[in-house]
């Protein structure tokens, strides 16, 4: 219980001060559809490989930061680019990376104080656009408007919840023993170029204490 106690107060701060800047999508009741149905639902409407060009709010500590970012993504193949720069114009860093890697393409020496930022970027972008179905062996709880599959993950485990008129993906969390540790949130489904894409993403890690807000600005097949 002693460990427990920390975690539990970030995550009651945190949500104390979360500010979502998206509106909540209108939840309707499930019905007896099949869960299985929804999910190869949801999978056949997503793009294999995609570039986005978004405007990012990193916040942490009380400080906020505006950024504007590419990435690429082939979910096919588990691979991605990622490239950020200021307001002005600036690049802050680039990346490649993997399933399992991340290669540091550049950064810019001022980032350097704040620790290996390629790596952590590298770990959100596959939280938040990758691994978007869960298994078959997940377990399956049945809400009223929402379904939720839960199934093990690194060392602890990953729940995915679906609804919404579309019964979209709604939010990733994964939770280890101590709680939350961090939490994808999609919001604003639209159809483009007949693939449907969330034009808003809330990224929260809980463990860390930050928060990303992405704002999809451009999106190409």
């Amino acid at each position: 219980m002693i460990q427990r106690v920390p975690a539990l107060m970030l995550v009651l701060c945190l949500a104390g001060c979360l500010q979502v800047p998206f509106p909540e999508p209108a939840l309707i009741p499930i019905g007896s559809e099949d869960p299985l149905r929804i999910v190869e639902r949801f999978q056949a409407g997503m793009p294999d490989s995609f570039q986005l060009l978004n405007t990012i709010v990193f916040e942490y500590n009380s400080r906020k930061f505006s950024l504007i970012g590419s990435v690429e993504v082939d979910r096919r193949n588990g691979l991605f680019r990622a490239m950020c720069m200021n307001p002005m114009g600036v690049k802050l860093f680039e990346l490649t990376g993997d399933r399992t890697l991340v290669t540091n393409e550049y950064t810019i020496a001022a980032f350097s104080q704040y620790g290996d930022i390629t790596t952590a970027v590298g770990n959100d972008i596959r939280r938040i656009y990758f691994d978007l179905i869960p298994s078959s062996a997940a377990v399956v709880w049945r809400g009223t408007n929402t379904i939720r599959f839960r199934q093990a993950y690194n060392a602890g485990h990953l729940e995915y919840v679906f609804g919404g008129g579309a019964a979209d993906l709604l939010a990733k969390n994964f939770y280890d023993d101590n709680g939350i540790v961090w939490q994808a949130r999609y919001y604003d489904y639209r159809e483009q170029a007949g693939k449907r894409m969330p034009h808003g993403i809330l990224f929260v890690h809980y463990e860390h204490g930050y928060q990303l807000t992405v704002r999809e600005k451009e999106f190409h097949l």
